[in-house]
């Protein structure tokens, strides 16, 4: 083989003898190279050939079937994808400290939990919700909205004063198609609840039809518990509280009679007006501790399944 080479590097002329006439014709070398038969640097050059692939099975092991193309970047991928969606809804989650729920949301903060919320949604594992029940069912948390209905109801000074909004929920039970709203409040001295009742039907793959059917004013829960420091602090000077204590005690003992008696009574349910008792609701993100949610007045809900871990965030 290393002879061959070396003709093509310097081309010569070899005459031939015509059969018409003695003039000779040209022929360049690599003709005369192509016409070189060599079977025994051939049988050498396959017999080394077959000794290096021994050589090679027996140093790596049996060759693998290859994977069909496009297999391997799609395993790869499908592997990533779970952690990028962790890691969204990890970035979510955290985006809505101190928005009061989206209340408080400056513009560029909503900009920016619109584009993870994009982003999600683009990566929805299930993307017919309405064929998966089972993972709707249960009691969701509200971390954010959009939804301006809401905001009165988070707001200071709203429907009930000096009133907190301590959990808003929806609880959905896919067996018995209901759905339960509740916004539970609290204030120093009593907690209570409103809720309201409807019944869904599903519409499409994503989408369910909402109908309420009544309101409920829960039974104002009194704090029967008042805790009282030793002493307080006023410009410098420490305060006993220890003879207020007798008051204080005797003042538990009336709020806690009549947290008793108002836990006798029945909660007052309420109709809701016909231009409010129906809705829809999309589904646009899902799995077994978030929910995104879109409704028919542009809003978008982010609700997180109670128990979740993202919720001690």
């Amino acid at each position: 083989m290393a002879s061959i080479p070396s003709t093509n590097h310097f081309p010569c002329k070899t005459r031939l003898k015509s059969h018409q006439n003695s003039q000779f014709i040209p022929m360049t070398a690599p003709f005369l190279a192509n016409r070189v038969n060599l079977p025994s640097l051939s049988a050498k050059v396959k017999q080394d050939f077959s000794a290096r692939a021994m050589v090679s099975d027996d140093e790596w092991g049996p060759e693998r079937e290859p994977l069909a193309p496009g297999v391997a970047v799609l395993e790869e991928a499908s592997s990533k994808e779970p952690a990028e969606i962790e890691v969204s809804k990890r970035q979510l989650v955290d985006s809505f400290y101190g928005t009061n729920r989206g209340l408080s949301a400056s513009s560029e903060t909503r900009a920016e939990i619109v584009e993870l919320i994009t982003q999600l949604e683009a990566k929805n594992p299930t993307p017919a919700p309405t064929e998966a029940l089972n993972k709707l069912n249960g009691k969701w948390i509200l971390a954010y909205t959009t939804y301006p209905g809401l905001f009165p109801l988070l707001s200071t000074g709203g429907p009930l004063p000096l009133a907190k909004v301590e959990e808003i929920s929806q609880t959905i039970d896919s067996e018995n198609f209901t759905v339960q709203n509740s916004v539970i409040f609290s204030n120093p001295l009593a907690t209570t609840s409103i809720t309201t009742n409807a019944k869904f039907e599903v519409r499409s793959p994503k989408r369910v039809q909402i109908k309420f059917e009544q309101g409920i004013i829960g039974t104002p829960q009194l704090t029967d518990s008042i805790e009282l420091p030793e002493n307080v602090e006023f410009l410098g000077q420490k305060i006993d509280l220890s003879p207020f204590r007798g008051l204080i005690d005797s003042v538990q003992g009336t709020a806690s009679s009549v947290a008793r008696t108002l836990s006798s009574r029945p909660p007052l349910k309420f109709s809701i007006p016909r231009s409010n008792a129906e809705s829809w609701l999309l589904t646009t993100y899902l799995d077994s501790e978030l929910r995104i949610s879109r409704s028919d007045g542009g809003g978008i809900f982010v609700l997180i399944k109670e128990g979740s871990p993202l919720l001690l965030t």
